[in-house]
């Protein structure tokens, strides 16, 4: 009974404080998701109260709150919509990979590593984090925007990417011989052909099995196969959050829009418990130490995370502002990372790996919501200034530039 009690104080706390500080954020007009990540390290190990008898609840919620940030992405794109983006943006995939996975690579190599390190390092600065992104997307209003479509195949590549790149990380830490790690990669990737293959063929058909007049009904099998499939796919060794994202865009019409509004607040509030379980797992003694390469390592992938959306965003034929805006708001990063750097320690593969990942990540997923909404304004009023100093003779535009800017200003 005791243990009970203690177990509704603590996450009553931790439910009225994100509460708190949602409000706190909503007033002054930012993303709450730097706050919930503050209010994790207050109850951490190493925090001001940490938690004792909800961690295990807590780690459970915040796995829950990344499935259905996906499920609810997904339900704003249809099958087809997805196909038509990764076969027209898998170029981007390319050069998201070379820009944010050689970054990381340099580092370790910089460090005195070795190969194995290099690689997870590679993956933790080449993956943005899917959660982080689809929570500031919806909270800045963003779904509907041009470039959204543009942030989500990024996304999406870099999701099915990780079908592969896990597999051979597992197999280089565990030390597994060619075999037995090509296995596990061929398994892996037959599960995401198979679970994109009944996505895109017989989406209408899960849409008319899942459709019910019936509020209470559509939320429980909605959220019920959802749950189930992410399971699957992990044990396939494919992320849960993949498996989730394609239950999203397998619903179209009436299922999708019931689905939607219904696990709206269901979404809200484990995606917040997430990003307070992501806190709760870095201590803060340990930052200081790695906090300079760390540092260095965030603004060097910043930019290349800008860069890599800018190309893609102008390689769509999207204007000049929602390029920037696809750039910052690729920035952040979080679960995919903090996941192979986490292979990386259980495996003992270099002891201050861990916290360099996990000062990286903490950096870039509290910049990364600011650099969603400032970069665009930041750039904008930059280039301003820039054209305010070209002479006026020099200036003089050809009917080729104006037709352009109309065309971005549209």
């Amino acid at each position: 009974m005791h243990s009970s009690a203690r177990f509704l104080i603590e996450f009553g706390a931790i439910i009225l404080a994100l509460g708190l500080l949602g409000r706190f954020a909503a007033r002054f007009q930012f993303s709450p998701i730097p706050l919930y990540l503050l209010a994790g390290l207050a109850f951490g190990e190493g925090g001001l109260l940490p938690l004792g008898t909800s961690e295990e609840f807590v780690a459970i919620g915040a796995e829950i709150g990344v499935i259905l940030l996906l499920l609810m992405l997904g339900l704003e794109y249809t099958a087809s919509d997805l196909v038509s983006n990764l076969k027209t943006q898998y170029s981007a995939g390319l050069v998201d990979a070379a820009l944010n996975a050689l970054p990381g690579a340099a580092m370790a190599l910089l460090l005195g590593w070795g190969p194995v390190a290099v690689v997870v390092l590679a993956g933790v600065t080449w993956i943005s984090s899917s959660g982080v992104i689809a929570k500031v997307l919806g909270d800045l209003g963003r779904l509907g925007n041009r470039e959204t479509p543009v942030i989500l195949s990024v996304l999406v590549l870099e999701d099915l990417s990780m079908a592969v790149y896990l597999p051979i990380v597992t197999a280089l830490l565990a030390g597994t011989g060619l075999a037995s790690g090509s296995l596990t990669l061929v398994v892996a990737l037959g599960a995401a052909a198979l679970v994109l293959l009944v996505a895109v063929r017989y989406g209408r058909h899960i849409s008319r099995f899942v459709s019910s007049d019936d509020p209470e009904k559509l939320l429980l099998v909605v959220l019920g196969l959802t749950l189930l499939v992410a399971g699957l796919a992990q044990q396939l060794q494919v992320s849960a959050a993949v498996g989730a994202f394609l239950v999203g865009i397998a619903l179209s019409g009436e299922a999708a829009e019931g689905a939607h509004n219904l696990l709206s607040p269901l979404r809200d509030l484990f995606a917040a418990v997430f990003f307070v379980f992501f806190g709760l797992h870095t201590d803060p003694a340990s930052i200081p130490p790695v906090l300079v390469p760390a540092f260095a390592l965030a603004v060097v992938t910043a930019g290349t995370k800008i860069a890599t959306g800018y190309w893609a965003a102008r390689r769509a034929g999207i204007s000049a502002k929602g390029r920037w805006r696809a750039g910052g708001t690729l920035v952040a990063r979080g679960e995919f990372s903090i996941v192979i750097a986490g292979l990386a320690v259980t495996a003992g593969i270099e002891p201050s790996l861990g916290p360099l990942a996990t000062a990286y990540v903490l950096i870039l997923v509290v910049v990364g919501p600011l650099t969603a909404r400032y970069t665009e304004p930041l750039a904008s009023r930059l280039t301003g200034r820039r054209d305010k100093r070209v002479p006026p003779a020099d200036a003089e535009e050809t009917p080729t530039d104006a037709a352009q800017e109309r065309h971005e200003v549209a």
